[in-house]
């Protein structure tokens, strides 16, 4: 376990996506703080007050989705609850990474603590315990589509919190009662809401955005830092980074990336020794163009980001109990549990990060081909062109890697299917919208990665002039990992040691966007 400070529970202040992070994959501790406590337990009061009403309350005592008319009599309220979780965990695929369902049971357990769910302390309890002894419910990929609550992931966890099906624990698979006969772990025995509230949310895919966001983040930064890199490695100009460009373009993105551009190159000797006598007029688009092209995918993200924001601080589950002053508190039945606010921002994500990429790999694609015989290389950076051929396909792999990103910035959620005997006709399908997003994260990273490899090349190629010192501090972390090419040999393992260093963020202290 970690020795870093505990990420601690509480009804007013949301989660955040580095905190997310920090339980999901450094297994940091989570509390609870007592005005959760008391928040959860008063909740839990209230509600038990309308248990004996005769009165019909959603999910409290009736059935579920289209089966809501049929009441349910007290004594099967706790075979309902387990019935529940049972039939609906029924996902399909290989399993979630732990990382994912670790952040999607602390985004849960966020949501229980906030008060409005009407679960006892000790579901909450159950959540925070398996987090803190590393346990990891097994969760199958597939079988939400993001409305109802993503019920399937969320019912696969609570069969774990009742010491029913299987989890990951030291990176073992094994069955849930043989984990918790170790731990000395007692199941949990759900009773009148228990089981809804567990499974009624957006917790995977909002769980799965925060990791998602923290992964752009670095790619984000790197992406910067390689663009800046190309600029000197082709031997373009600077002058389409003049701030007074964005200006009176009016698009704060594009500002904040030229501004960033121009920070990362100050100082350049390469520049300068290509200021007299260049016959070039304008450089290509995917050098021109990119704080504009940058700096639009740079505001979308952020946007993005708030959305996420808001949803970490949210409750959303279904139906929901209200404290009105009241001796009988409201039971309000919405749809809090409906993925789209989630969705929607994630397949946004997935059309920016096609667009990061995409105009990294054209400037790889620039600087291999020689297009442009001012930039003073050889053809694919080859030591020895025709007898070598250098980085030749590592630009071939970015353009399959490209290819992939189209197909996935195609929204998910736009695409409607019907569940429930229609009582659910309207879904979102943001699990698979989050899942789209990662992959795309993932296939951003390794373009990157191949885009600094390149320029890193590029760049040494015409010393003893220098790039920008940030430039120059990023090549030098580049080759503690990576030697210069001056035979040919697979790239495989140089792009991938440059994507370990992109996701352990080794690039952080020279840039923050």
């Amino acid at each position: 376990m970690s020795d870093i400070a505990n990420v601690i529970l509480t009804p007013d202040t949301p989660l955040s996506p580095s905190q997310i992070e920090r339980v999901a994959r450094k297994k940091d501790r989570v509390e609870i703080a007592n005005s959760a406590s008391d928040a959860i337990s008063r909740c839990r009061s209230q509600l038990e007050k309308v248990l004996d009403d005769g009165l019909p309350h959603y999910g409290i005592n009736t059935g579920f989705g289209s089966l809501s008319r049929k009441q349910i009599q007290p004594d099967d309220l706790e075979q309902l609850q387990l019935n529940l979780i049972r039939s609906h965990a029924a996902g399909v695929g290989d399993p979630l990474p732990e990382d994912v369902v670790r952040a999607m049971m602390l985004v849960l357990a966020a949501s229980l603590a906030r008060g409005h769910s009407g679960v006892r302390l000790d579901i909450v309890e159950q959540i925070v315990t398996l987090l803190n002894a590393g346990i990891t419910p097994v969760v199958p990929e597939s079988g939400s589509v993001g409305a109802s609550g993503d019920l399937a992931p969320l019912a696969h966890c609570a069969l774990a919190l009742i010491g029913e099906g299987e989890v990951f624990h030291h990176g073992q698979r094994r069955p849930t009662p043989d984990v918790f006969s170790e731990f000395g772990i007692k199941p949990v025995t759900l009773v009148a809401k228990e089981g809804l509230a567990l499974i009624n949310g957006t917790h995977l895919m909002c769980g799965r955005f925060a990791l998602i966001a923290q992964d752009l983040r670095r790619v984000t930064n790197a992406a910067f830092i390689a663009n800046a890199m190309s600029i000197d490695a082709a031997r373009a100009s600077h002058g389409y980074l003049d701030s007074r460009v964005y200006a009176v373009r009016n698009q704060p993105g594009a500002a904040r990336v030229a501004e960033t551009l121009r920070g990362m190159l100050k100082g350049s000797s390469i520049v300068v020794s290509h200021a007299a006598d260049d016959p070039r007029v304008q450089d290509p688009y995917s050098f021109r163009c990119a704080p504009l092209v940058l700096g639009a995918a740079l505001d979308s993200f952020d946007s993005c980001f708030a959305r996420l924001r808001d949803e970490l601080g949210a409750v959303s589950d279904n139906p929901l109990i209200f404290d009105n002053g009241s001796e009988i508190p409201d039971i309000v039945s919405a749809g809090c549990f409906h993925g789209m606010p989630v969705a929607l921002p994630l397949d946004t994500l997935a059309i920016g990060i096609a667009h990061l990429a995409g105009i990294a790999e054209r400037r790889v694609y620039h600087i291999l081909s020689v297009f442009d015989p001012e930039s003073n290389l050889t053809a694919f950076l080859s030591p020895k062109p025709g007898v070598m051929s250098g980085f030749m396909i590592v630009q071939y792999a970015a353009a399959a890697m490209c290819n992939e990103l189209i197909g996935l910035a195609n929204p998910s959620s736009v695409a409607n299917l019907s569940t429930c005997a229609n009582m659910e006709d309207y879904n979102s399908f943001g699990p698979r919208s989050a899942a789209k997003a990662a992959r795309a994260v993932q296939l951003a990273r390794s373009i990157i990665a191949t885009e600094l490899l390149v320029s890193a090349e590029g760049v040494e190629a015409h010393r003893p002039h220098m790039s920008g010192p940030v430039v120059e501090d990023a090549i030098k972390i580049i080759r503690e990992v990576v030697k210069p090419l001056t035979t040919d040999r697979s790239p495989s393992p140089d792009i991938a040691a440059i994507e370990k260093l992109i996701a352990e963020d080794a690039f952080e202290h020279l840039i923050q966007i």
